[in-house]
């Protein structure tokens, strides 16, 4: 009986050990992000950035944060711990070892006289007969009585202090941490320990093996579910103009599970009627498409209301309902996005190649989301052949603004950021009629705003020139710099209502041919994470050129070197297509930004294949399978420019660069095989 109730005393110990072993990693994986996360809050010090409210600390915006289910959980389960750390405290304080010595006040080694004095001391003061409280007489039976015992028998007092207690040596026991009424089989105690047994070892693991299976089979890694990647898959297509792109994005599941309320049907009238000329409805026939765009399934239908109200900057007149969902389109458009321009980019024809046109029209649309600037704004006009798109997303700029500082030949956003900032003070205090606040606000932005440079290369490692067939190497560093310094930062975006970090896509593409040959995302928020990536990227190239362990730490130092200073190492293996020149561009896109695109081309040539054998084949951590180059002594570097600018046009344009295209096409393959057999003679 005393075994079973020691058992029992061991069960808080017992969970507590259970509890603490999940729960301890899991806490310093949530403070280590947390952590991580609360260094990354360089963001913009603009009026209107600080206005929205999303940078503020504030106690209520501190605690609404904090009370996810998640870390609401985690609290209570510590809460418990330490309740259970306290109560096993307790216990141990109260389990202590019988000890007839320290009961009788004595010292070991004492004598038998010394032994009976403290008894009668003790007696005087215990003794029933004496002391009338009941917990006296308790604790002169069963601890005074028997450390007297133990004490003044030979044999028991020579086991005590031999083995540490009177009846001698024990014996090693084992038991069960449980608590004692499950360990009581008679009766229905047995049912209960049964319970428990099947319980917490069948049907537990059982149910989280449930949820953790179904949860996957619908989502994916980065949280989108698979039935958005196969919609996203099948409805793009290579000729999808960026204008088109909106109609693809909208089909994900997880806007068709945003409820529809009949509560909603006239506020989103109200907003159908202030968008309707972002919509691409045909002012022909207004009434037959206006009939059309309501005839869409209702949650398509009220997302494309939602973002359209977030790109014309119409969510104030949203009804406390809608504004519940509009945050929700809002926070989940970042990720759908980078799966959609993923669906863009995979290998979609026979030499493993993705698309151009969707690719940009992805990145276009995640711009003027996260800037909140209408997708009509990108169209080339009067003003600049860019659109006034990136001007929009400056603090106080406006159409009206735009078109004042048009006159003073301000015609494209790089001329506005290329003057001096005298003269664009002056031009904006004066001809814009802004204030100086105003004007200080605006540079602050432009002070945020990155400024790109990319260096590529593309070779077959240990050979000279590229040949049929050769894997080559393609590597690439981007370079970010800003004129307030900084790398990471968080970009200008006061319309967003959720931190948005900065993401660049790499894509080296034909853009006659409308293909991507390789694509690659790239941050600059992990400075650590990027000099790991480069460090093994560059000793795993060098090794595998055969350099020396000098000649490796060498390029590894100074590859760490390029990334704090800003630049990041992009790196892949490609398979070189048939013999011909191919005219390359190297693209980088900014999601978040607009006007911060760098484009870059790369004139490449890919030779008959004289060496014998093949060059192995491209590794599944290389990029898309393809390609092949042999770069010239210059490269072009230039602005992203119109070969692939945004086109929200009709679709009789949109025939009419197509047909455009066929007709370059045709022209470059007649010149390669002019070229190839010209290098035969």
């Amino acid at each position: 009986m005393a075994a079973s109730e020691e058992n029992s005393a061991l069960f808080p110990i017992f969970i507590l050990t259970i509890m603490a072993i999940p729960l301890v990693p899991y806490t310093m994986v949530k403070l280590t992000g947390a952590l991580s996360k609360k260094q990354r809050t360089i963001h913009c010090q603009c009026l209107e950035c600080d206005r929205s409210g999303k940078y503020k600390r504030s106690l209520f915006k501190k605690i609404s944060n904090f009370s996810t289910w998640s870390n609401l959980t985690l609290v209570l389960l510590w809460v418990v711990m330490i309740f259970l750390i306290y109560y096993t405290k307790n216990m141990s304080r109260e389990a202590q070892v019988f000890d007839p010595f320290s009961i009788l006040g004595l010292e070991p080694g004492v004598t038998d006289s010394e032994i009976k004095k403290a008894y009668r001391r003790l007696s005087i003061q215990y003794h029933p007969d004496k002391n009338p409280d009941p917990e006296a007489n308790k604790y002169f039976v069963e601890f005074i009585s028997k450390a007297y015992q133990a004490l003044t028998d030979p044999v028991s007092r020579e086991n005590f202090e031999k083995y540490g207690h009177p009846d001698g040596r024990q014996g090693f026991q084992m038991g069960i941490a449980l608590p004692q009424f499950l360990l009581d089989i008679d009766g229905a105690s047995g049912g209960i320990l049964l319970l428990w047994i099947v319980g917490v070892c069948i049907l537990l693991p059982l149910v989280i093996a449930v949820i953790y299976l179904s949860r996957s089979s619908k989502y994916t890694g980065n949280y989108v579910m698979h039935q958005t990647l196969s919609a996203y898959y099948y409805l793009m297509k290579p000729s999808l103009a960026p204008s088109k792109v909106m109609e693809v994005f909208t089909k994900a599941a997880e806007y068709m599970e945003i409820p529809v309320r009949r509560t909603d049907d006239e506020p989103l009238q109200k907003l159908f009627m202030s968008v309707r000329s972002e919509l691409n409805l045909d002012l022909k026939n207004m009434k037959q498409e206006q009939a059309k765009f309501w005839k869409q399934h209702p949650a398509i239908v009220k997302t494309e209301l939602l973002i359209q109200a977030q790109l014309t900057r119409e969510s104030g007149v949203l009804s406390p309902a809608l504004q519940g969902d509009f945050r929700r389109v809002l926070e989940l458009a970042p990720r759908l996005l980078e799966e959609l321009l993923k669906m863009a980019v995979i290998p979609r024809t026979a030499q493993g190649h993705g698309w151009l046109r969707p690719a940009v029209g992805v990145v276009e649309l995640s711009q003027c989301i996260v800037q909140a600037v209408p997708l009509s704004a990108r169209k080339s006009s009067g003003v600049s052949s860019e659109g006034i798109s990136p001007f929009l997303q400056l603090p106080h700029f406006s159409d009206a603004i735009v078109k004042k500082i048009a006159r003073k030949k301000v015609k494209s956003f790089q001329d506005l950021q290329e003057m001096r900032l005298e003269d664009r003070s002056e031009l904006l205090t004066q001809v814009a009629g802004l204030s100086a606040t105003d004007v200080e606000d605006i540079e602050k932005v432009l002070e945020m705003m990155p400024s790109l440079t990319v260096d590529i290369t593309c070779e077959t490692e240990g050979e000279e020139g590229i040949q049929e067939g050769d894997i080559v190497t393609l590597q690439a560093w981007v370079t970010l710099k800003r004129p307030n310094g900084l790398i990471g930062a968080l970009p200008h975006a006061p319309y967003f209502p959720f931190h948005k970090e900065e993401n660049y896509w790499v894509l080296l593409a034909d853009s006659v041919s409308n293909n991507v040959w390789f694509s690659q995302k790239v941050s600059f928020m992990d400075e650590g994470g990027a000099i790991t990536a480069a460090s093994k990227a560059i000793s795993e190239s060098m090794e595998g050129s055969g350099a020396g362990v000098k000649e490796t730490n060498d390029a590894v130092r100074e590859a760490i070197e390029k990334v704090k200073g800003g630049s990041r190492l992009v790196m892949g293996k490609l398979q070189a297509p048939a013999e011909g020149t191919y005219n390359l561009t190297c693209l980088c896109l900014c999601d978040t930004w607009i006007g911060c695109d760098k484009k870059q081309a790369l004139k490449v040539k890919v030779l008959k294949r004289t060496r014998a054998g093949t060059r192995g084949m491209v590794s599944d951590e290389g990029a898309i399978a393809e390609e092949g180059m042999e770069e010239e002594d210059e490269i072009e570097e230039e602005d992203y420019d119109d070969d692939y600018e945004s086109e929200y046009s009709e679709d009789e344009d949109e025939k009419r660069g197509s047909k455009k295209a066929n007709g370059s096409v045709k022209q470059k393959k007649e010149s390669s095989s002019e070229e190839s057999g010209s290098e035969e003679e």
